[in-house]
């Protein structure tokens, strides 16, 4: 069975509205079954930077072993929160690694260093710590391979990314038109396990409306949903992310919530 951790990490984002990433996380962890579902008491407090690149770095380590002490073998869902809580989950994965490809499916490419980050914000730079590269008190200790990497969806990047994301196997939107393309891709890494990291924000704007940066042109909740389910027919899911919910209003929150519960389905 699922287990749902719910992570309401705000520490890694750099919108100036962050702490909405917490009530994004609550809003979600209302609508899932009370007895599958923990919510951790992540820090509430910024955190320093402990002389790094990285902004409100302490927060981040505590949040970092609270995910250590709560994944298990069981099969987890994260709900964020930031999407940089899916490095703490790969780096305390049971089971490692070594047989894991990662599918990230983000408007954004989420590769800076702490030297090349316009904010010095982690979930900026949470996919490449999963490299194993950048802040290596973050970065991910056993480092995934490029080739066990899927991208989905990336749109808007910074201008230190533009080069990086050609080294990965990339889906555009419109290739989740046909609904093997993602199955594809994940086939071609060699992985027997997949992990399915999704940041709201690459849903186009149309079908939600609380993300913190949104970039148009973005795929639906039903065509991602599908090839995630596609997927999921050949290849099993090591476990799941679903991040970067930040409603402005309590309203806001129940309108979008149908389109992320649509994921949640999917993952879950």
């Amino acid at each position: 069975m699922v287990r749902f951790l719910v992570v309401p990490q705000w520490q890694g984002s750099p919108a100036a509205r962050a702490m909405l990433l917490v009530d994004g996380a609550s809003a979600i962890a209302g609508d899932l079954p009370r007895a599958r579902t923990t919510t951790l008491d992540v820090p509430v407090e910024a955190g320093e930077s402990l002389g790094t690149g990285v902004r409100r770095l302490s927060a981040l380590l505590r949040t970092r072993e609270l995910i250590r002490e709560h994944l298990t073998d069981e099969y987890s869902v994260l709900i964020g929160g930031d999407c940089s809580i899916t490095v703490a989950a790969l780096d305390a994965l049971p089971g490692g690694t070594d047989d894991l490809a990662v599918v990230w499916c983000d408007a954004h490419a989420d590769l800076n260093t702490p030297e090349t980050s316009p904010s010095g914000a982690f979930s900026g730079m949470a996919l490449r710590a999963i490299l194993g590269e950048g802040e290596p008190q973050l970065a991910l200790t056993s480092a995934l391979p490029r080739e066990r990497i899927v991208t989905v969806g990336m749109r808007a990047l910074d201008d230190a990314e533009v080069d990086e994301i050609s080294s990965f196997a990339h889906l555009q939107v419109a290739d989740l038109d046909d609904t093997d393309a993602l199955l594809d891709a994940v086939r071609t890494t060699g992985a027997s396990r997949v992990w399915v990291h999704i940041d709201v924000d690459v849903l186009d704007p149309a079908e939600i409306t609380g993300v913190s940066d949104p970039a148009p042109f973005g795929t639906t909740p039903a065509a991602l949903a599908s090839a995630i389910r596609r997927l999921r027919e050949d290849i099993p899911l090591a476990g799941a992310t679903i991040s970067g919910f930040a409603p402005r209003t309590p309203a806001d929150a129940v309108d979008d919530l149908g389109a992320i519960l649509r994921l949640i389905g999917a993952v879950a």
